[in-house]
């Protein structure tokens, strides 16, 4: 009984430890959504903030299902004109882009 009671604290503490997250990566959360080529529905889950992705193939329609703002771009590395979304706007059906940031600072 003696020694049950430090393994038992030393275990929590432990536990306890590896369950506080350190902040050290950030995420938007939610859910990041498109239309691919053939109107195939695409989603992106908690994707990380101010990083610029490339869309690899056509890209329309975004809509903004994170906490969080983003910004659409019509060409590749996030050149071009930008489209601002604010969390739970969407972009029109037809409006194409080419690359995406998300919570940009």
């Amino acid at each position: 009984m003696r020694l049950f009671r430090p393994v038992v604290f030393g275990l929590s503490g432990l536990a306890l430890a590896m369950a506080v997250p350190t902040g050290a990566a950030v995420a938007a959360n939610g859910t990041f959504s498109w239309l691919g080529p053939h109107s195939q529905a695409h989603f992106l889950q908690n994707p990380p903030d101010n990083k610029c992705y490339d869309m690899g193939q056509e890209a329309r329609g975004a809509r903004n299902g994170l906490r969080q703002p983003l910004v659409t771009y019509p060409r590749k590395r996030c050149k071009g004109t930008p489209t601002h979304l604010r969390p739970g706007q969407s972009s029109p059906s037809g409006a194409h882009f080419s690359s995406v940031i998300f919570n940009p600072r």
